[in-house]
């Protein structure tokens, strides 16, 4: 198995230990869930990259944020009277091979602007939706080459969706990290959703995998950080992925949360969109490594985390 629950559960991090996660790749230099993304993400000394898993028609598992395809590609412009009557094109009615002609581009709204104009220019290079498969090559091919031994933190998107739409995840998932020796002793993952029922299925079908439970901010999961919800989630989880607002609001989540032998990453690190108590990006890394504790955490600029935290342990 990749990270055994002994290894992790029961004690927080030392600076040594904490990790970096590469946040959809690299997302704040290339465009999200791309395999330049993720190759950059990689060169830029994260430990672990995240794809976020939705499923094609031919069922095949692909790295895309959403279960909708138009906020990130050009569907409408190469597939444009596929959408539902929503208004939506999603990948589940797309095979493998359609998705594949689609253009990945800077995440934009409806109007077509982007939501972050600063970062890489929309339509000014081509890259393409990869597969899980083809995530997993890569950071595999680079392990071999570069002699790092980087991680993947697969998250799964939406699986009551794609259940009720007769493409259940979980299998699909575990048959991939199968196939790529993802439970073996020297493996790095971590699996991570934001529905218990899926992590407690996922738990029950494989016992060992390290499942980290992602809590938002909304009324819905406060039950989540409270004590009793914290030893609940340390039955099926090594460990939980909370927005970051959370633990800003109190802190004392992270002691709770290693009380119960669970590690603590939360998300989402930007440097374009730093709160306003923050001078700088580099201070709210600090003050979440150093003085709240994390053990990782989830950024689309894993080279300033990673400078952070090599930085501390040179003790500079």
């Amino acid at each position: 198995m990749g990270i055994l629950h002994s290894e992790i559960k029961g004690r927080p991090s030392a600076d040594q230990d904490k990790i970096v996660i590469g946040h959809r790749g690299a997302a704040g230099y290339l465009p999200e869930h791309t395999i330049a993304g993720y190759a950059l993400g990689y060169a830029l000394k994260a430990d672990y990259l995240e794809p976020d898993l939705v499923m094609t028609k031919d069922e095949v598992l692909i790295c895309l944020h959403d279960i909708y395809l138009e906020s990130t590609t050009d569907v409408e412009q190469v597939f444009p009277g596929r959408h539902r009557d929503d208004g939506h094109w999603y990948a589940i009615d797309f095979t493998r091979s359609e998705i594949k002609e689609l253009a990945v581009h800077e995440r934009c709204r409806s109007d077509g602007t982007p939501y972050f104009p600063s970062r890489f220019p929309v339509g000014e290079s081509h890259f393409a939706v990869p597969t899980f498969a083809e995530m997993i090559a890569l950071v595999q091919g680079l392990n071999e080459s570069t002699g790092r031994n980087v991680g993947i933190y697969p998250e799964l998107k939406r699986p009551a969706w794609h259940a009720q739409a007769g493409h259940p995840l979980e299998k699909e998932l575990l048959d991939v990290l199968r196939a790529y020796g993802y439970f073996e002793p020297e493996a790095r993952i971590y699996v991570q959703c934001f529905a218990p029922d899926t992590l407690h299925e996922l738990h029950r079908m494989e016992p060992e995998l390290p499942l980290i439970q992602l809590i938002s901010e909304s009324q819905s999961s406060a039950w989540m950080w409270t004590e009793k919800g914290l030893d609940t989630i340390a039955v099926y989880a090594a460990g939980i992925g909370p927005a970051k607002v959370i633990i800003e609001a109190d802190p004392t989540v992270v002691n709770r949360a290693h009380a119960c032998g669970l590690v603590v990453h939360p998300y989402t690190f930007r440097r374009d969109q730093l709160p306003d108590k923050y001078p700088r990006f580099r201070a709210e890394l600090e003050q979440f490594y150093f003085e709240y504790g994390v053990d990782g955490l989830f950024t689309d600029f894993p080279d300033v985390a990673a400078a952070v935290l090599a930085e501390r342990r040179k003790g500079v």
